[in-house]
C-alpha cells in the first residue's frame, strides 16, 4: 500500500543493513494522511507511546485527528528529556545493529487517561528484530504508577521486516499490526 513511498539505503548505518527511510512520507501529503488515519484506525488505547524521532512524526498527528487518542508518551535518547529527580527511567534496547538506550518519564504515564490500568498502544516506524519495542515493554511491565500497571493494548508499525522475526517476540504480549510488510528485506 505504501511501498512506493519509502526509500532504501543499503549499507546504512553500517554494511549489511538495508535502512528503510520513512521520511519521504513528509513529501507526500496524501500518503502521510492515509498512514495517520490507518494508525488511528488500529489504535484502541487512549495513550500512544512512541520512539523518537520518526515515531513522533506519525503519532503526534493522532492528537488532532483521533477521537480516542488523548496522550502521546515520548521515548527519547539520552539527554533529551528534562526531568525531576527520580522521574526518568532508562531502557536498555537491542537494535539489529547494536545496543542503545532510551529514556521515558514516569510522570508522562501518570498523566495518561486511565481507569484500572494505564492502557497504551506502542507505535514505532519499523519492526525488525523487535529489540527496541521488547526493551520498552520489559521496562513498562515493571512500572506501577499511581497504583496502576501499564497494559499494552497493541503494537503498530509503519513497516515490518518479517524475515528478522520481531513479530514472534511481540505476539505473546499483544496484537501486532503493520501498515506494510517488506518480505525478503533485511
Amino acid at each position: 500500500m505504501f511501498e512506493n513511498v519509502i526509500k532504501h539505503y543499503l549499507g546504512f548505518p553500517k554494511p549489511g543493513i538495508d535502512f528503510i527511510d520513512v521520511l519521504p512520507f513528509l513529501q507526500d501529503k496524501e500518503a502521510f494522511q492515509q498512514a495517520v488515519r490507518e494508525i488511528d484506525r488500529l489504535t484502541t488505547a487512549p495513550n500512544v507511546a512512541t520512539v523518537e524521532a520518526r515515531g513522533f512524526l506519525f503519532a503526534a498527528p493522532l492528537l488532532s485527528v483521533s477521537d480516542h487518542v488523548k496522550n502521546i508518551v515520548p521515548f527519547r535518547k539520552k539527554g533529551k528529556l528534562p526531568h525531576a529527580e527520580g522521574d526518568l527511567v532508562k531502557v536498555e534496547i537491542m537494535k539489529e545493529y547494536g545496543s542503545d538506550e532510551l529514556f521515558y518519564r514516569r510522570s508522562d504515564f501518570a498523566a495518561c487517561c486511565s481507569s484500572e490500568y494505564i492502557d497504551i498502544t506502542l507505535f514505532d516506524d519499523l519492526l525488525a528484530t523487535g529489540g527496541t519495542v521488547k526493551g520498552i515493554v520489559d521496562s513498562l511491565q515493571q512500572q506501577v504508577i499511581d497504583g496502576k500497571r501499564i497494559r499494552i493494548k497493541e503494537f503498530i508499525f509503519l513497516v515490518e521486516l518479517p524475515v528478522l522475526g520481531g513479530r514472534k517476540i511481540l505476539e505473546d504480549i499483544a496484537p501486532v499490526h503493520s501498515l506494510m510488510s517488506l518480505e525478503g528485506v533485511e
